[in-house]
Formats: C-alpha cells, sequence, structure tokens
C-alpha cells in the first residue's frame, strides 16, 4: 500500500522547551499521543493504542526542536513515520506544532486523529 504524506501545522500558546518533554518521553507521550508509552532498555518506545502495540525508534532528534519516529513494520521498506516539530514565527513568537506523518491512513483521517490529537495537548498544556 502507497504511504500517504499529511502535514499538518497547528499553532500552541507555549514555549518549545515547555512542550518537548510532551513529544520525547513516554510519560509526556502517554498524555496525549498513546494510551500508554513505555522505553525499553534497547531505545524502543512501545505505543499502545486501541489494544494494539506499536513499537517505534528515534531517528532524529534535537532538544526543544523536533523528534522523528519511525515504526517498525513487517517490510523495512514500507516504514510508518511521524515527526513533530516544533517551530517558532520569529516575527509574532507563535509557537507551532508541526506534524508530518507518513501512514496508511488516507488525508482525512490522519487529519481527524491529528486535529484530536492536538487538541488534547492543548487541553494539557493550557495552550
Amino acid at each position: 500500500m502507497n504511504k500517504s504524506k499529511f502535514i499538518g501545522e497547528y499553532s500552541i500558546n507555549a514555549s518549545r522547551k515547555m512542550l518537548f518533554p510532551y513529544i520525547s518521553t513516554a510519560s509526556g507521550l502517554s498524555q496525549w499521543f498513546a494510551d500508554d508509552v513505555n522505553i525499553t532498555e534497547d531505545k524502543v518506545y512501545t505505543m499502545l493504542w486501541d489494544g494494539e502495540v506499536n513499537r517505534a525508534r528515534i531517528v532524529s532528534i534535537k532538544a526543544n526542536q523536533h523528534i522523528k519516529f519511525e515504526f517498525e513494520g513487517e517490510d523495512d521498506d514500507d516504514l510508518n513515520s511521524i515527526e513533530i516539530r516544533l517551530e517558532m514565527n520569529e516575527l509574532t513568537q507563535e509557537v507551532y506544532i508541526k506534524i508530518t506523518d507518513y501512514s496508511d491512513l488516507d488525508d482525512q483521517e490522519v487529519s481527524d486523529l491529528w486535529e484530536g490529537l492536538i487538541h488534547d495537548l492543548k487541553e494539557i498544556v493550557g495552550g
């Protein structure tokens, strides 16, 4: 199946430094992104959604700026990935969360999914 590339940008009223733990730690991610998140000894994130376990590795990370996860799949050439960037508009000083999601979901499904997830994150951080 072909991957869809989804890009979404969401403004949020919080600093990048405050947001980064919510996108990079198991405890932060489990508050808004997945039902439960754990990190194994070999740095594999196990994320639970609706009773289904997904395993991901961090392939890129820069403190207070971005993180990229690649999800393990049956075929290494067909990996799903999610990149979460914390960007700041230098003119307005607004912080944006930029999501780049390569997945099997169609555009509307993934858009609805991220709208809900970012809404949950905003409620947690007050943004």
